[in-house]
Order: structure tokens, then C-alpha cells, then sequence
């Protein structure tokens, strides 16, 4: 079992200890609201809150447990209610939440028990074989573990959009001591012609989507140096008429920026969290475009000497000196606050203060194969409807960031901690 997050390697007392460390945190995600969101639906087309608070153990059982292993789970009931998060056509498919979700004890009843057995899993079952699909590699156990850090992320965008009044803001809410960013450089570097490897070596874990692994011709292109700021956006829309983004609230002469827990006045020198269709019109109106997923490779991993890195930095494992991600922050802050994150051609910010988009549509790679123990978990998404993201926002956890993790979403939806740089 190889994860590029634990070079060293990996023992049970560390996937026990990965699990529960994930499982904390979710438990906290889940104390910023009141009781009376419990049953909320803050995205009209997701599932309530509730349902994610079952999901994230459910899923644990339904996938180690149950399919890679063969074994009984828990409650066969609570496994199939909360087992896949796929949202209704529309919302009068929905129905009331009193109809099919259960109380909130009975759900961390049966999460503390999932919990239990996953734990008992992790320590005692045979967790590899070569001759199980979902166990070659220990897939099944990377991907449970994986998920709910996924998930912790999707479920703050939920959490974003209630009123403040239903969260309650942790007493400890990450770093304060941010350098502050350097004024925008605005300018962009030229990238010699080159090639990217893109995707993640075979024979450590990924998501299907990232295998096989290939190589990429690129040729020359510039692009920006730091992701377009909120102060760049808004002349953008004076300029255009074009109105603004998602996160953004008018308060008469000023824009405040919709932080997760309060309102705050906008940080012009912050990264503009915007969609792919904002972010598009944008790179237009400045005679340019999105990068490729390629191109977005060569500018994070490539170097002048014509290697590649497997961290925009180089070889050191994620760190919070390197970018504003694994939770140090729950809202994006200046560009340029992360110097020690720059890649080898001195471009800021590549992985972390938002995921950054792409002009690539979401799609496998040549010879993609769906992965044993979640084989819907890319192919359902390969209609053409959606666009790659790179990078990392602010509540994505360290063991996510490795270069060949993509990300996806469609182009208007406008939850995402998403932001872009322009290039030509």
C-alpha cells in the first residue's frame, strides 16, 4: 500500500490514526450549525445536511466493509438511505425531510457504529490482495479515507450558504499571521515549449480519473503570475457592466466579501472566486483565455531545466508555508502570501486559496479504466458538462495535493472556492 502523502510508508496504527483524524474533523464541520439547520437544504438540488452526516460512515461501511471485504455492515437500511449523495432532477422530487430522514441521535448512533467496525477493519482484516479488485493496492481503505476529506470541502460550500445565524464559528479559526500578499504582479511569465505529465504514476493510490499516466506536449504560452484578484474583477465589471460574483454583497458605496462565518469588507488583493463562465468572459475581455489542464501542469510542475517537480515547490511534502490549504484558513486571503509555494518559474499560488480552472473538459485519459471499489466515481461525469480544476482552495486537506488530482464542477455553479489566471 503506497500513498504519495506518507513516503515513508504506511502502517494501520496511521490509517487508524488518518481516519479518526478525518472523522474529527468532520464532527467539527458539523458543530458550526445549529440544530435547526440539521434538515436544511442550503443548495436546493443536494441533500440536506443531514444526509451527509450518515453518508460520510455509511460510505466507510458501504466500501471497505461490505464490497471490498465481503462482510456484514451494520444496518442494512441506514447503508442504502445514506449511501450515494446523488441529487434530484429538481426540487419538487424531494421530499419533506420528517418522510425519509431519520433523527439526528439515531444518525450519530449509527455513525459512532460504522466508526467502530471501520477502526476494527483497519486494524485486523486483511486490507491488500492482489486478487481482490477493490484491495489490489489497498484501494478500498485509500478510498474511503480520501472521500471524507473530499466531502468535508463540498460540505462547507453547503454550509456557506446559510444564514449566518444557523453557524456558529469555531473559537479557533486558523492562522492570523498571513504576510499579507505583494502587490499583484499582474504581468504574465512565458512558459517555454515543454512537455506535462499529467495524471499520478501507477502504483501509488489516485482516483481513477488520474491514471494512466501520460505525457503531454505543450507548446510556448504565457500566463499570469498570480490568480486575478477581486480588485482586477471589479474593473472588469465597471468596465463591462457584467455583474458580480457569487461571494460578493453590495453595502451601498462597497463590496463585502460572503466569508463562511461573517461578512467582511472585500480584499481587493484577494483571488476573485468566480464560475468557468465568469472566469471566461473575464480572460476574454482580456484579449486572453483559461489554461489548459497541460498547460496548468507545465506552469506548477515543469522547470527551465525541463524536469518536472512533484509540488510546484519541489520534493518537500505540503506545508502551511506553501499555499493557504489543509484548513489553516476558512476564506482565501491576499495573493502573493505564500512565497515559499512559488513554482520554478515564480508563479504564486498554484495550489491553494481556491482551485483554479481550466479550459479542459472533464474526461478520462486515453485507456481509463474505472476504479473497482468506486467505479462510478468519475465515469457518471464524463458528459461533456464539466471542466477540470487544479490546485487546492483553503479547506482542502494536505493529503489531497499531489499533481495528478483533478477536480470538477459545471461551468455556472457558483459554490465552488474556485478562482483562475489568465494565459495566451
Amino acid at each position: 500500500m503506497r500513498h504519495l502523502g506518507f513516503p515513508a510508508g504506511i502502517t494501520r496504527d496511521i490509517l487508524v490514526e488518518w481516519y479518526r483524524t478525518a472523522r474529527a474533523q468532520t464532527a467539527e464541520i458539523f458543530d458550526f450549525i445549529t440544530p435547526d439547520a440539521y434538515y436544511d437544504r442550503p443548495i436546493a438540488l443536494r441533500n440536506p445536511i443531514v444526509f451527509y452526516e450518515g453518508h460520510l460512515p455509511a460510505f466507510c461501511v458501504n466500501t471497505l466493509v461490505k464490497l471490498a471485504l465481503g462482510r456484514e455492515g451494520i444496518d442494512g437500511a441506514l447503508e442504502t438511505l445514506f449511501a450515494r449523495g446523488i441529487d434530484p432532477e429538481d426540487e419538487t422530487a424531494s421530499r419533506a425531510p420528517a418522510d425519509v430522514w431519520p433523527s439526528r441521535a439515531e444518525v450519530q448512533e449509527f455513525a459512532a457504529a460504522c466508526d467502530a467496525l471501520v477502526e476494527e477493519t483497519l486494524l485486523t482484516a486483511p486490507l491488500e490482495d492482489d486478487t481482490v479488485p477493490e484491495l489490489r493496492r489497498g484501494e478500498a481503505v485509500f478510498t474511503i479515507l480520501e472521500h471524507e476529506r473530499m466531502h468535508q470541502e463540498t460540505l462547507l460550500y453547503m454550509l456557506h450558504q446559510l444564514p449566518y445565524a444557523m453557524k456558529r464559528a469555531p473559537l479557533a479559526r486558523g492562522r492570523t499571521d498571513f504576510a499579507g500578499g505583494s502587490a499583484p504582479a499582474n504581468g504574465p511569465v512565458r512558459i517555454p515549449a515543454g512537455r506535462a505529465t499529467l495524471g499520478t504514476r501507477d502504483g501509488v493510490f489516485g482516483w481513477d480519473n488520474e491514471f494512466p499516466q501520460h505525457v503531454v506536449d505543450v507548446p510556448a504560452f504565457s500566463i499570469d503570475v498570480d490568480d486575478v484578484t477581486n480588485a482586477a474583477y471589479a474593473e472588469y465589471m465597471d468596465a463591462t457592466g457584467a455583474a458580480a460574483p457569487h461571494f460578493w454583497l453590495r453595502d451601498g458605496d462597497a463590496w463585502l466579501f460572503r466569508g463562511l462565518f461573517e461578512l467582511a469588507p472585500l480584499g481587493m488583493n484577494a483571488p476573485v472566486y468566480a464560475t468557468h463562465d465568469e472566469a471566461n468572459a473575464f480572460a476574454r475581455w482580456k484579449g486572453m483565455r483559461l489554461p489548459t489542464e497541460a498547460e496548468f501542469h507545465r506552469a506548477a510542475y515543469g522547470t527551465p531545466e525541463g524536469d518536472e517537480r512533484p509540488q510546484p515547490w519541489g520534493d518537500a511534502l505540503p506545508e502551511w508555508s506553501h499555499g493557504n490549504f489543509d484548513f489553516q484558513s476558512y476564506d482565501p486571503v491576499a495573493v502573493g502570501s505564500f512565497p515559499a509555494g512559488a513554482s520554478a518559474w515564480g508563479i504564486q499560488d498554484l495550489v491553494g486559496n481556491g482551485w483554479e480552472w481550466t479550459s479542459s473538459i472533464f474526461d478520462g485519459f486515453a485507456g481509463f479504466q474505472p476504479m473497482p471499489s468506486y467505479p462510478q466515481y468519475s465515469a457518471d461525469f464524463f458528459d461533456g458538462a464539466h471542466y477540470v480544476l487544479k490546485g487546492a482552495s483553503p479547506v482542502t486537506s494536505r493529503e489531497l495535493i499531489r499533481s495528478g488530482f483533478r477536480n470538477w464542477f459545471r461551468p455556472r455553479y457558483p459554490y465552488v472556492y474556485a478562482t483562475f489566471r489568465c494565459a495566451k
